[in-house]
Order: structure tokens, then C-alpha cells, then sequence
């Protein structure tokens, strides 16, 4: 079967805790409602969704020879990943994060600056783009400080000049980064996935529809905001559309919403619908997403999925 979406970045295993407060700080011991051993990084989780969907999904990355390593390519195996594409790096620590889960859903990550998360790099990329899908996610900017905005634009390039559509996702800029700074990054992306929060990060300005102008300025084609709660915004010249949040009962975790939303416009925009039901489908996915511990575990298939999107 032919590969029909490529994701590229990071996958880590997870330790996910909850719920913590500050007090945990003030006693050498506190039981958790939950501590968990997951599997997690913004592309792993993004492609598992994909693949969960029903779409066969290249993942490109890099992982240590240890232990955690060969966890998380069996485990993405296991989900009918294409892994042929990661590369196993002898002396390289596999990351491990370790998210602490407040009430809310809400979550604080640590992470190890030494491990393979911070350290992908383009030759583990560019060996890959003429076998890469038609479709090609670069899931996330500002995570390996080796892809560095050069870097990012030498990637993307290769990407476009194979013919692909490119879609990237984001965390929020850590050294600075403004969007101007990304000009030539934004002109050859097909869709663009930042959080608000991420966005203003960029910008330095916090009305989102200032901001979406602004990425479209620099010739984003498809600007594709998430709000959480509050949706989406999806943007091109010429459409726009507000997408409500679908609704949950209860917010257990919110780790990971962002991958399962993206996975799941990627999804919508692979089988060719418009760009607004691509938005709701998403929304639909992030919202399975949020109702379980762990990155993926609330999105089990495309029916599931479906269901909510038809809501």
C-alpha cells in the first residue's frame, strides 16, 4: 500500500502525572491519582492518530539504541507505522518527558535537552524526500535546535521542489524567533498549525486576527489557528471560518490535543473535503483526544472520531 501522509519529528515515551499542584513540592511524598508510562513527541502522536484513521503514514525521526528507543518502535509498529525512516543512533539517549497534569488537564513538561527530542537534525531528513507521501507534515517547528530556521528553510524547499504539499505544526518559539524571521519558511507551507499562543509568541501582538493577516502577508497559503476550547480559525485570501470546540464532558488531559487536531485536518484534507469540514473533523479529534490520559489514547478510530464530528 502507498504511503499517504508523511510525518517528520520527534517521539518520546511519556510519564504522565496527575493531579499536581504546588504542594507536591512541600512533602517528600505524595500519592497521584495516576502516574502513567506512555508514548508521546508531537509527530509520533500525530502519526498514530493518522494511522488509527485508517491512512498508511510514514514516520521520519530518530531514536536511541536503548530501551526506550526500541519501546517506542515497537510500539509504533504495533500502530502500523512505516518506520523505515527513523534513525537508530548508537550513544544517542531516546527522550523520556515527564508531564506533570494539573486538575484542569492542563500540563507542564520536563524533558532532557540531551536526549534524541532536541536532536534531529536535516541529515536524518533530506535522505528521505524523494520516497516521502504526497502529503508531508513537519510536526514541529522550534522543538531540535538543530533544525534551525535555515536549516527548515533548506528542508522545506526540497520538499516543495519534489512537489508535495507541506503542512507544519508548531510549539512556541524559544529563542526569539519572530515572523518575520520566518518569511521565506511561511511562503512555502500549504498550512500552517500554530496555537495562539504560539502565534503571538511570533508577532509580539495578541488579537488573532491581526496575527492570521500578518502570516498571510508573507504568503501562508492556509493558516489553521487552534484555540483549545475555543476551536478554530481557518484562513486562507480568500475563506475564513470559526470553528466551535466540540463539546466534552470532563477535560482529563489535555496532552496532545494539539497532535490529534492536526492529524485529524490532515485526515479530512487526504480524503479532499473543505477546508471548514477539515476544521470540524480536527475539532472532533482533539476533543476524543482530551477525555483520556495520554497524547492518543482517546482517539481508538476513525469511527469514533466520526461520531463526534457528526454531532
Amino acid at each position: 500500500m502507498d504511503k499517504e501522509i508523511t510525518v517528520i519529528g520527534a517521539g518520546v515515551v511519556d510519564i504522565l502525572v496527575g493531579a499536581v499542584d504546588e504542594k507536591i513540592f512541600a512533602s517528600s511524598s505524595t500519592p497521584m491519582d495516576f502516574i502513567k508510562m506512555s508514548f508521546g513527541g508531537d509527530a509520533l502522536n500525530e502519526a498514530i492518530v493518522l494511522s488509527r484513521l485508517g491512512k498508511n503514514v510514514q514516520w521520519i525521526s530518530k531514536v536511541g539504541d536503548d530501551d526506550a528507543g526500541r519501546r517506542i518502535l515497537n510500539y509504533a509498529t504495533e500502530n502500523g507505522l512505516s518506520v523505515a525512516g527513523v534513525k537508530i543512533e548508537s550513544g544517542l539517549e531516546t527522550g523520556i518527558s515527564i508531564a506533570l497534569i494539573d486538575e484542569r488537564g492542563e500540563r507542564r513538561f520536563l524533558t532532557n535537552k540531551q536526549s534524541s527530542l532536541r536532536k534531529l537534525a536535516t541529515e536524518d531528513i533530506l535522505p528521505h524526500v524523494d520516497e516521502m507521501a504526497q502529503i508531508v507534515s513537519f510536526a514541529s517547528m522550534f522543538v531540535s535546535p538543530p533544525l534551525n530556521i535555515a536549516a527548515m528553510e533548506e528542508i522545506f524547499s526540497r520538499i516543495k521542489s519534489a512537489g508535495k504539499i507541506l503542512a507544519v505544526d508548531a510549539t512556541r518559539a524559544k529563542n526569539g524567533e519572530t515572523l518575520s524571521d520566518l518569511k521565506n519558511l511561511l511562503a512555502q507551507m500549504d498550512y500552517f498549525f500554530p496555537n495562539e499562543a504560539e502565534l503571538a509568541t511570533l508577532t509580539g501582538e495578541s488579537d488573532v486576527y491581526k496575527n492570521i493577516a500578518a502570516l498571510l502577508s508573507y504568503g501562508l497559503k492556509c493558516a489553521v489557528i487552534k484555540r483549545g476550547g475555543d476551536g478554530c480559525i481557518i484562513a486562507t485570501e480568500n475563506e475564513r471560518y470559526e470553528i466551535p470546540a466540540c463539546r466534552v464532558e470532563k477535560v482529563i488531559d489535555t496532552t496532545g490535543a494539539g497532535d490529534c487536531f492536526a492529524a485529524g485536518f490532515l485526515w479530512a484534507l487526504s480524503e479532499g473535503w473543505r477546508l471548514k469540514d477539515c476544521g470540524k473533523f480536527a475539532c472532533a479529534a482533539a476533543s476524543c483526544s482530551v477525555e483520556e490520559v495520554g497524547a492518543v489514547a482517546g482517539v481508538t478510530s476513525l469511527a469514533k472520531v466520526m461520531a463526534r464530528y457528526g454531532k
